[in-house]
């Protein structure tokens, strides 16, 4: 056979096996990628990665790490689950929807809401998802096609211990509601840690994810939008007792922390460090710092195990290169640094949340795929996860929505970003970050200014130093100049409930009544 006709009849070939080779490298020129939009409830920075502990065992998030871009400087819209579940899912901002708080019914106060699983939906996306994406019983089916365990019950049941083994059970009282810590006023009732002697199945994030899993190996004929809520390590720490043997009890090391840390902080600051009953107190009165540390970890541990199972997963579905994947935590906790427990605070240990996000490459907006394996120092926050996945997959740009596509970051991570993140609590607190610093501003007008260059741990206040007032101004000038007012929805609040304050009067108000919480409820939220 001559040379030219050779040529001719090879030339066919050639192209069919480097379409094909362009196929499996990439997404198709008209194909839109999956998603796979994984939340982790209450996760701080304790992760590998982010080196948060030197205890942390997380091999997966660290797999994820090293094929994704790793943002290290990630805020939450707000420090409780409702409020920055509302923001990442809705796009709306805190000051723009006036959803501040967990007493809030996010729905009522934006009835004309489309999330981001709608937006999605709308642009020609399966939508379906399982586990904690929003928050508890404030589901929302316009956002999903199918959900488990169902649209109107979007959590899986929970594994209890048997409380009958309690470590508080007495005669009088044989099955304490607690395992390990003892209740005390205002506390929350599910402030506890404890072993499971169960296996990993019958845990409700097994099975949300053997769900999710499900879904992403089903012929179908659209893009999917497939959300994982991992529900730990939210409270109660009760996992399989394998995670908690891989922390011995006696050599758990405790958070850091400063003597005399609150005390160059306003009163509304300490206010904060010991609402609901002032926990840390109670904690050390009772001998469980150790305790709650080692469940807290153990939590995370099997979180990361959850979430391996997700990576192989999608890895074996043949899906890996034609999904985008975000993982994201609501925001972050603290176990004892300021004499504070739990969220509902705006110190960098509660306000920074673990963000990283793989791209694939040939997605619409981003055709070389994100810079997998970089970290990215910028201050980004949650908000800007909705218009980024608008942008990257290619849909038409949400005009509607709040934040900023961090496209150019997953493209270069050290490109220039004028943005800074924006976090509040309740109405009227807001903290910016910027790479630098952190500045807060409370309720009552006291104010907060952290160099994380030189004091990442946020000891030393330098808001009265004059040397940082034109930092100080900077970064206050961010703060919106009239939010939107805080919405009072059908949610009744219990007797143990903090109300958010909606007003500096109110909170005035409350001063003038002995701190007591009770009266505000009865009078503004009964």
């Amino acid at each position: 056979m001559n040379g030219p006709l050779m040529k001719n009849r090879l030339q066919p070939f050639l192209i069919c096996l480097f379409v094909l080779a362009s196929c499996a490298s990439s997404i198709g020129q008209d194909q839109r990628p999956n998603v796979l939009f994984v939340s982790v409830d209450d996760l701080n920075d304790w992760i590998e990665p982010l080196k948060g502990h030197p205890q942390a065992i997380t091999p997966n998030f660290t797999r994820f790490r090293q094929r994704s871009v790793c943002f290290t400087n990630a805020s939450c819209p707000s420090p409780g689950c409702n409020p920055s579940r509302t923001a990442i899912m809705t796009g709306l901002a805190p000051y723009t929807s006036g959803v501040y708080s967990n007493y809030q019914d996010w729905r009522e106060a934006i009835p004309n809401r489309r999330t981001i699983g709608a937006y999605f939906r709308q642009h020609g996306y399966f939508s379906s998802g399982a586990g904690k994406i929003f928050h508890y019983h404030m589901v929302d089916p316009q956002c999903w096609d199918e959900y488990w365990p169902s649209q109107q019950q979007n959590m899986p049941e929970e594994a209890f211990p048997d409380f009958s083994k309690s470590t508080l059970a007495t005669a009088e009282n044989p099955t304490p509601k607690t395992m390990n810590m003892p209740a005390f006023h205002q506390m929350y009732g599910m402030f506890d840690w404890s072993a499971l002697d169960i296996p990993d199945e019958q845990m409700g994030d097994f099975k949300s994810v053997d769900y999710v899993l499900r879904q992403l190996n089903e012929p179908r004929d659209k893009p999917l939008f497939l959300a994982c809520g991992i529900y730990r390590p939210h409270l109660p720490w009760y996992v399989p007792r394998k995670y908690f043997d891989m922390f011995p009890l006696d050599d758990v090391v405790l958070p850091k922390r400063m003597e005399n840390d609150l005390d160059d902080v306003g009163s509304r600051a300490k206010d904060i460090a010991f609402r609901g009953g002032g926990y840390h107190q109670h904690v050390i009165e009772a001998g469980q710092w150790k305790r709650a540390v080692q469940g807290y970890l153990a939590s995370i541990a099997f979180a990361d195990a959850m979430f391996g199972r997700l990576l192989d997963g999608l890895d074996a579905s043949g899906q890996r290169e034609n999904t985008v994947v975000v993982l994201w935590s609501d925001h972050g906790w603290q176990l004892g640094e300021k004499q504070h427990w739990r969220k509902f605070a705006l110190w960098d240990n509660v306000v920074r949340s673990v963000l990283m996000i793989h791209v694939p490459k040939g997605a619409h907006g981003l055709r070389d795929g994100s810079a997998d394996g970089q970290w990215c120092h910028r201050p980004v926050s949650l908000q800007d996860i909705y218009p980024t996945l608008v942008d990257v997959c290619g849909l038409p740009v949400n005009n509607e929505i709040d934040g900023h596509s961090l496209a150019p970051l997953l493209k270069k991570p050290d490109a220039k970003w004028d943005h800074v993140a924006l976090t509040t609590y309740d109405f009227g607190e807001f903290s910016v970050r910027s790479q630098r610093f952190r500045y807060t501003r409370y309720i009552d007008g006291s104010e907060e200014l952290y160099d994380h260059q030189s004091d990442a741990e946020e000891w030393h206040n330098l808001a009265q130093d004059p040397k940082f007032d034109s930092i100080k101004n900077e970064l206050a000038a961010k703060i919106p100049a009239s939010p939107a007012p805080l919405v009072k929805t059908s949610e009744k609040l219990q007797p143990h409930h903090i109300p958010p304050f909606r007003s500096r009067a109110e909170y005035d108000e409350w001063l003038q009544h002995g701190k007591d919480n009770q009266y505000l409820l009865n009078k503004h939220w009964q």
